[in-house]
């Protein structure tokens, strides 16, 4: 009697061979994996544009944000503060907007006048 399996199929047989199975089925868990471990459980980080609002002087106050953690943006961008969004100097602008906030305060390297308030224009020296 004649061997059928090879009269049947005259072709290259393209079913996977037993080793292949399993690595397909492993690269298929392996991608489902990844992809749970990479999906986020939490809400969409929003990104704000600060380019409006620095280096271009004075152009916003505190009333222009809707969100505490968009000011603090803003400053944490542009640490002289022209717009006046931390008047006390503390690294926290604009702390009475509602949330979402941002509590991580902006390193300010720049004198201080006796409140406490940036000093932003050069001190002049007294002439003696």
């Amino acid at each position: 009697m004649t061997d059928q399996s090879h009269t049947l199929h005259k072709g290259r047989d393209h079913r996977p061979r037993p080793g292949r199975r399993r690595s397909v089925a492993a690269l298929g868990v392996i991608a489902a994996i990844t992809l749970t471990a990479c999906a986020g459980n939490g809400p969409p980080v929003r990104a704000f544009d600060v380019a409006p609002y620095v280096h271009q002087g004075h152009v916003v106050d505190c009333g222009a944000f809707k969100a505490q953690a968009d000011a603090q943006t803003v400053l944490r961008a542009d640490p002289l503060d022209p717009n006046g969004l931390d008047p006390d100097g503390d690294g926290i602008a604009c702390p009475n907007l509602p949330a979402p906030k941002d509590g991580k305060p902006v390193h300010r390297d720049f004198m201080t006048d006796v409140d406490g308030a940036p000093i932003i224009e050069p001190v002049e020296p007294s002439p003696t």
